[in-house]
């Protein structure tokens, strides 16, 4: 079964890295899907986004990255994809995530939004606050995976 795990993820955290390491007990594929969001400002390169995912993920073949843009729906069908995989850290997720999966579910209904609780350990850190960390100048290597950190102070001024 495969799974589409969408988000513009900038940058990818450890949070993310542990839901799809996790994600991989319930599916035989994850899709990451890396969203070009033309309302969005990104603090990082989407190119960028995607090859660090793919560091990441370098051993781990049921793990591909790929970049999309438009309805997440429309791209799972694309795919031949029936589930899209979500992290909850908190009930405000719960509150945001729950109004798109129920959307979702009204305009394709052959897919399923399946939740996975964040661990304790992940629930504070956000892609948000570790870019605001970064522009502030300091170490957001505990929050994100090696691979994402190498590549965020070799390609980026701190």
């Amino acid at each position: 079964m495969k799974a589409i795990f969408p988000g513009s993820f900038d940058p990818f955290t450890l949070g993310h890295e542990s839901l799809v390491r996790r994600g991989l007990n319930l599916f035989s594929e994850i899709v990451v899907a890396v969203g070009k969001n033309s309302t969005k400002t990104n603090q990082f390169d989407i190119e960028q986004r995607a090859a660090w995912i793919r560091q990441v993920f370098k051993d781990e073949p049921g793990v591909s990255v790929v970049i999309y843009e438009g309805l997440t729906i429309h791209f799972c069908q694309s795919q031949g994809a029936r589930f899209i995989l979500r992290g909850l850290r908190n009930s405000s997720d719960f509150g945001f995530e729950r109004g798109i999966g129920q959307v979702n579910k009204a305009m394709a209904p052959e897919i399923e939004t399946v939740f996975i609780l964040s661990l304790p350990e992940h629930t504070a850190v956000s892609s948000t606050i570790i870019r605001d960390i970064f522009r502030n100048g300091g170490d957001v290597r505990p929050f994100v995976p090696e691979a994402v950190a190498e590549g965020i102070y070799h390609t980026q001024p701190k």
